[in-house]
């Protein structure tokens, strides 16, 4: 009883073969099989090799949500360099409130406006970051997921005193209040006021004004090696002493989740402005370097991503079983055509030799008929 209710099972599961075995004596080979069999076969694999380059290739994805983190500070990371002596000017912030932040944080360092060539070279490829990043957004992905692992060189102190240390470094960090506010650097070093702040700027002469400067580096958030913010590399000269620069700058937070680094940054754009201090001509204000800032109330969740594993094989087998579904098609469509424009052919020459034969045949028999009625 086993044995028969094997048997059955077996005859069963044969039964439900979906693929038949064709046996060798009825397959016929070909030499067009072959060669189309050799083409579907490099197809494959070309396929299924820039397949794998797509597998091993992640992309950024983007989500927007409301930030509700309101009560963390905001870390703001500066390296500016301005074109004056360091006793000559101050750096501080001032929030919405009116709260002044201590600039404790803050590192004022004597160097040289101008740029050794190493230096120039850095910053001339900066500046070629952000020309790209203007046209090609999609660059901020690549920085994202590769950053640049090269960090610009620091100012070169001259110890011989053969150029003059014509210019202030100020570098470090500060920690405010997620609020709007207003970072800057001005002339004379902040103090403290019950109705503000205040610098003081009456002991220095106008004649030493000048607030050319070049921003190094400004981002706001954790520091993230690599990734280059938007004022990175700016440089302004100025020619009047009396000069205002202004940076209107809205900051939205940014979660970067990336295989490499998790972190907490914030993204920003900015808006520039500039003019020459002239009361006489109506143009009042403080000479200074201003960045007035604002928080978006939107964060973006940045996450990289990347192909599974299931999706790849799927995508292999489509590629395979494509490619020799078409392959096989188009073979057989060629093939019928040839066979039908073959026949056809050959119908006609048929045609053209029994036409030619019956009129042979009717000459044949109309000559005797011919030669019955010939006049004696």
């Amino acid at each position: 009883m086993r044995r028969l209710t094997k048997k059955k099972a077996l005859t069963l599961v044969k039964e439900l073969d979906a693929f038949p075995k064709i046996p060798d004596s009825y397959v016929e080979s070909t030499a067009s099989g072959g060669t189309v069999s050799l083409i579907a076969f490099t197809f494959m694999a070309m396929l299924a090799f820039l397949e794998f380059f797509v597998y091993r290739d992640t992309w950024m994805k983007y989500d927007y949500e409301v930030d509700k983190d309101f009560t963390s500070k905001l870390r703001i990371n500066v390296d500016i360099t301005v074109a004056m002596k360091c006793q000559y000017i101050g750096a501080d912030v001032l929030d919405l409130a009116e709260t002044m932040v201590a600039s404790d944080g803050l590192e004022y360092e004597p160097v040289n406006f101008e740029l050794s060539p190493q230096q120039r070279i850095w910053q001339l490829t900066l500046w070629h970051i952000q020309e790209r990043l203007r046209v090609e957004h999609s660059l901020q992905d690549v920085l994202f997921k590769s950053a640049i692992k090269i960090a610009p060189p620091s100012p070169i102190k001259n110890d011989d005193g053969s150029a003059p240390l014509n210019a202030c470094r100020i570098h470090g960090h500060l920690y405010v209040n997620k609020v709007a506010g207003n970072f800057h650097v001005t002339v004379g070093k902040s103090i403290p006021h019950p109705r503000g702040h205040a610098h003081l700027a009456a002991l220095v002469s106008h004649d030493s004004f000048n607030f050319s400067h070049r921003i190094n580096h400004l981002s706001f958030g954790e520091m993230i090696p690599g990734i280059i913010s938007t004022l990175d590399g700016t440089e302004k000269v100025s020619v009047e002493s009396n000069h205002m620069f202004q940076y209107f700058i809205t900051i939205v937070p940014t979660q970067l989740n990336t295989y490499k680094i998790a972190a907490d940054t914030h993204q920003y754009s900015v808006t520039e402005r500039e003019r020459v201090i002239n009361h006489a001509a109506g143009s009042h204000g403080v000479s200074g370097i201003f960045m007035k800032y604002d928080i978006s109330s939107l964060m973006i969740r940045v996450t990289e991503q990347h192909m599974p594993l299931w999706q790849f094989l799927v995508r292999l087998c489509g590629i395979v079983g494509g490619i020799f579904s078409t392959t096989g098609m188009l073979h057989g469509m060629v093939g019928f055509l040839v066979d039908v424009i073959c026949c056809r052919f050959q119908m006609g020459v048929y045609r053209n030799v029994k036409e030619t034969s019956v009129a042979e045949q009717e000459n044949t028999d109309t000559s005797p008929l011919l030669e019955n009625h010939d006049p004696q």
